[in-house]
């Protein structure tokens, strides 16, 4: 895990603190730890952050970054790496993940999550959460995962997802991935919530998809909260007005 004290850490913890005005006391930066609000990219929330933090440290050049891309159907941790600690943001995007994730049975999306409608349907009367068990230890490990059309993988120095919404074909090549961990939390047909432990560059999207597969019948995201991102947890995570309130602008 990334050494905490090289940063300055903004969390529930240290939610009274008052932040300086001058960015220079963070010589090393700060690490905002922010609960993605539904709908929301992870370009907007790093936007509306910007945007704030330029009026409250009163410098417009100032350096504001994510550390690890969340869907806008997704809510949950979003590192916002400010100053210097943007330099931070590859080695914390490299940490492990944690999810809750929504699945449902008997129906795919070309998204393989809510964003699309449904596409096709399949039965789902066969699966019990008896089934669901006895797939897990094949979809865990180190794996060749194939990411979502309706993604931010760069085919050719495009994004998939602009191919995707032209109309257009491409092929999507696997990426290796690591599933260290699945726990079923509860199974009410057609509906699974299960937990998922993950390294870097997991699409749950995906996985979603495979355990459909895996079911012989058709599987879509319908939720995902990202719980943890390296040693950085939910708890600890704040809302957007939280976050906002921290920052002075006059």
């Amino acid at each position: 895990m990334i050494q905490k004290e090289t940063f300055q850490l903004i969390n529930k913890k240290n939610l009274s603190d008052t932040i300086s005005r001058n960015i220079e006391d963070y010589p090393a930066g700060l690490v905002l730890v922010l609960d993605k609000p539904l709908k929301w990219t992870s370009a907007d929330a790093v936007r509306k952050m910007k945007f704030r933090l330029q009026r409250h440290f009163r410098q417009k050049n100032i350096k504001v970054g994510h550390a690890g891309t969340l869907d806008p159907l997704a809510t949950g941790i979003l590192l916002i790496c400010i100053g210097r600690a943007t330099r931070k943001a590859e080695s914390l995007q490299a940490e492990n993940k944690e999810y809750i994730a929504g699945i449902r049975f008997g129906a795919t999306t070309p998204s393989y999550d809510l964003e699309k409608e449904i596409d096709e349907t399949y039965p789902y009367d066969h699966i019990d959460k008896e089934l669901i068990i006895s797939l897990l230890d094949n979809l865990k490990g180190e794996i060749d995962q194939i990411p979502p059309i309706f993604s931010a993988k760069l085919i050719n120095g495009q994004r998939a997802y602009d191919i995707a919404r032209a109309g257009k074909e491409a092929e999507m090549k696997p990426s290796r991935v690591n599933i260290y961990d699945l726990d079923v939390i509860s199974f009410t047909r057609p509906d699974l919530k299960i937990a998922i432990s993950c390294s870097k560059g997991t699409y749950i999207r995906s996985f979603a998809r495979d355990i459909g597969i895996a079911a012989n019948s058709g599987a879509h995201l319908t939720s995902l909260i990202r719980t943890a991102s390296g040693g950085y947890r939910i708890e600890e995570a704040l809302t957007m007005e939280e976050a906002e309130s921290l920052f002075e602008i006059s």
